[in-house]
């Protein structure tokens, strides 16, 4: 079994693993612009470090069919109320397009039949919950990377933005939805303050953490719902197992799973896999999507960087 470095040797070696980078040229992945350009977003330090060394060779495991968990918990929202989602839905998202804009040079949309014709990658992984618990599940899907690669990104692109179906604090900001936790059970992600309180006007009320919408509830058109989103940056983008998933264990995503697609970033927490996706934007600052720190769950208090 391999031994992995504690947070204070990797902070220790900082030093000394940049300079082999810098001298070795830390292969392919320190060579590539869009990896030099991510590690002048401003990361801590000890990002900074582990970006160094987990390259794209580093791998989260992988486990054998009959690991796989015979149940795959739904976290987060299970049905959005969407009427376009649901609609969606009737019809087996064969209406379904994949949209994919923001700074690229080609922008274009996808269909699922398209999605699956792309070459795919499968891979047996754990899905670990901010909540504690854990399930493996058989993901396939098409690698980020791919679809990025198509897109051709501008140089100024820094993070990959996943607009999703989830509606978030309808109505009663008791009832949200999304892919993240309750917050009577969540567990603080690093420094995050999971204490949730919002102000809406001057009344103060507590956001319920992954409570989910009630089954069949619907959000009418012409309203303004808050809409699910998350986002990496391109070093989880580009990894191999970052992929965009319509299968789970051999069989069409579930839509308690996040169908027609969701995101499989393995070496992040649950709540950075991205249920129900339906846009990639490749933007240069989060500043100017939600509240401004990178996902729904990072708005409310969560850290941005999940990595395990």
């Amino acid at each position: 079994m391999i031994r992995l470095p504690s947070r204070r040797a990797l902070l220790l070696g900082a030093t000394a693993a940049a300079d082999t980078a810098m001298l070795g040229g830390c292969d392919r992945l320190g060579e590539a612009d869009w990896f030099r350009r991510t590690l002048k977003t401003g990361e801590d330090a000890n990002l900074f470090v582990q970006r160094l060394l987990l390259t794209e060779r580093s791998l989260a495991p992988e486990y054998a069919e009959a690991d796989i968990s015979p149940w795959f918990k739904p976290n987060g929202t299970e049905d959005p109320p969407d009427e376009d989602y649901k609609a969606l839905s009737k019809g087996k998202f064969a209406k379904y397009h994949l949209e994919v804009d923001g700074l690229v040079e080609v922008p274009f949309k996808l269909s699922l039949a398209e999605l699956r014709n792309l070459p795919a990658r499968t891979q047996i992984t754990r899905h670990d919950c901010v909540e504690g618990w854990s399930a493996i599940g058989k993901w396939a899907g098409v690698p980020l990377a791919d679809i990025l690669t198509r897109a051709r990104l501008k140089p100024q692109a820094r993070y990959v933005v996943f607009h999703c179906a989830d509606t978030m604090d309808q109505g009663n900001p008791l009832e949200g939805g999304g892919d993240g936790e309750d917050a009577e059970e969540a567990v603080p992600v690093d420094n995050a303050n999971p204490a949730m309180t919002k102000q809406s006007g001057t009344a103060e009320t507590k956001r319920n953490v992954g409570g989910q919408q009630a089954s069949g509830e619907t959000v009418a058109k012409g309203s303004d719902p808050v809409r699910y989103y998350e986002s990496i940056d391109l070093v989880d983008a580009f990894h191999p197992q970052t992929i965009l998933a319509y299968e789970l264990n051999g069989k069409a995503l579930p839509v308690s799973n996040g169908a027609p697609l969701r995101l499989r970033v393995e070496r992040n927490l649950g709540y950075k896999q991205a249920k129900y996706v339906m846009r990639i934007e490749l933007v240069e600052s989060l500043a100017g999507i939600g509240e401004g720190k990178g996902g729904y769950w990072e708005d409310q208090g969560y850290a941005w960087y999940a990595g395990i």
